[in-house]
């Protein structure tokens, strides 16, 4: 049986990998910064260790008699005065010299599709800095790139719920964004693929007009959806460029990014966004 390492075990999507490795009952080793994490959600793996993957000496010998590491390790809102390259590359960079110090067979590493196209923002060229390190490191390795989660998608409903979507452009952009446990699935899967990248998104390709509507037909209210210039878009981006850290413009670079173009990827996975859009209207009401 194959001895996992599983990094990222208390964010979102390494939660429902520890559930999927839990429910193949496959040997996983989680890390963590806070284990009490592990236990809120209700995570048993088979072993537990709290570690610090900033700090390069409080993951010593932490790959020790694994054969295949996962990592879903980055960050979506900076906190803690760390920055995309502190953990998004060099966190993953320090487990990567573990492994490979261990003797790790695989690498499976989690980072987002048409990143690599898009090193102008900083938390993409983070994870496409680690990407280039783990080709070269003589693991093997597979890159799994999902076009986005569900829980991205939930702010089309907030708007919603309050009345008004707003969409730049036409709104017939198109995306099919996957369900966290859809995507942990495809991640564990990798384990055993030749592949060396997947991408992966959703079963629907929708517009972001079919999301909009969508939100409000499970709200049961009256469509309101205001399509603005794109031209607001790109100038928005540049002010906040301009006037704020990389705490706030990081996350909403790549928020506006994404939005201004189709993240289409394979069709895979059982959830829908119906689905989810009605349990945050159940979780709400």
């Amino acid at each position: 049986m194959q001895r996992i390492l599983l990094a990222g075990s208390t964010g979102y999507l390494g939660s429902y990998i520890a559930k999927e490795l839990q429910k193949r009952t496959c040997f996983f080793r989680a890390i963590a910064r806070d284990t009490e994490k592990l236990k809120q959600n209700d995570i048993e793996a088979s072993e537990v260790l709290k570690v610090e993957l900033t700090d390069p000496n409080s993951i010593n010998e932490c790959c020790k008699d694994i054969d295949v590491v996962i990592s879903t390790v980055g960050i979506t809102r900076q906190k803690d005065g760390l920055t995309y390259m502190d953990v998004d590359y060099q966190a993953n960079m320090n487990l990567l010299k573990e492994a490979k110090k261990s003797g790790v067979k695989k690498f499976i590493y989690v980072s987002a599709l048409n990143s690599e196209k898009l090193r102008n923002l900083k938390i993409c060229d983070a994870k496409e800095m680690f990407v280039e390190q783990l080709k070269k490191s003589e693991l093997d390795y597979c890159i799994v790139r999902p076009n986005g989660f569900f829980s991205d998608i939930a702010e089309f409903f907030n708007m919603a719920k309050r009345g008004r979507v707003y969409l730049f452009g036409n709104g017939e952009l198109r995306s099919n964004p996957i369900h966290g446990e859809d995507l942990a699935t495809v991640c564990v899967d990798t384990i055993d693929w030749p592949d060396k990248e997947v991408e992966i998104g959703g079963p629907e390709t929708l517009t972001q007009n079919d999301i909009a509507l969508l939100a409000f037909d499970i709200l049961g209210t009256k469509p309101r959806i205001t399509h603005i210039p794109d031209w607001v878009r790109v100038i928005v981006l540049k002010m906040v460029r301009a006037l704020t850290g990389s705490k706030v413009y990081g996350p909403v670079e790549f928020f506006m990014t994404v939005m201004a173009m189709d993240m289409l990827a394979p069709e895979y996975g059982k959830h829908t966004l119906r689905e989810y859009f009605r349990s945050l209207n159940n979780t709400n009401s």
